[in-house]
């Protein structure tokens, strides 16, 4: 998503290595925002992208010894997961963003997590902020987390400030449907217009980088469960 607001996603998209760069190809190219399934591989092949098999040796051994049981039931801070949320502020003070995931291990077949839901796990308001997510995708998904942190920055909060009343909101709402807080995991990351930014997440273990003019930070985000 750009400073413009152009927006582009791929979902179910099989045998292609970067499917981010074919979300781009969907953002600049044509007239949706959105591909999915077969048709997103048919555009990806018809963009030049090759059609591959990416299954590993690894993973094909786990997920045989995950259907001994076949439980769909995702564990917290297991890194089972990639997405990678990245969220830019340029020399010109433009805002832009992008989010890709391999999603949840193990998923159900047709499963779609948060990353390519723009609203969800990334978002960009060009006057205000942007703001991506990590973790459970459902949950992002029930609050439509990255559009709220840019409207709660909207509002006058602070980055990190918003990124915790995002979280708050899920803890509450998880609460109300009798769920278990430890058996979840989201994480914000936030920036706004001045280049301020903040991070917050439902349980310890995640971290986020910065890059700014004082070269490459690692930074451990606080957190809820404590």
């Amino acid at each position: 998503m750009d400073e413009n607001a152009n927006i582009g996603s791929v979902a179910c998209l099989e045998y292609i290595k970067h499917p981010i760069s074919v979300a781009r190809a969907v953002m600049e190219k044509t007239p949706h925002v959105m591909l999915v399934g077969d048709g997103a591989l048919q555009f990806a092949v018809s963009q030049g992208f090759k059609k591959e098999n990416l299954l590993t040796e690894e993973s094909e051994k786990e997920w045989k010894e995950w259907l001994k049981d076949s439980k769909y039931k995702p564990i917290a801070n297991i890194e089972n997961h990639d997405t990678i949320g990245m969220i830019a502020l340029d020399v010109n003070g433009n805002l832009s963003g992008a989010c890709t995931t391999s999603g949840m291990a193990f998923k159900m077949h047709g499963r779609v997590g948060d990353s390519p839901i723009i609203g969800a796990g990334l978002y960009v308001d060009n006057e205000i902020g942007a703001a991506t997510a990590t973790g459970h995708g459902e949950e992002v998904i029930r609050i439509s987390g990255c559009h709220l942190v840019v409207e709660l920055m909207r509002q006058g909060k602070s980055p990190q400030k918003a990124c915790e009343e995002a979280v708050a909101r899920i803890v509450k709402l998880t609460k109300n449907r009798n769920k278990d807080l430890k058996d979840i995991q989201v994480g914000f990351i936030a920036l706004n217009k001045a280049g301020e930014y903040g991070s917050y997440c439902i349980q310890g273990g995640f971290n986020y980088a910065v890059y700014d003019d004082t070269g490459n930070n690692l930074i451990d985000a606080d957190y809820f469960l404590k």
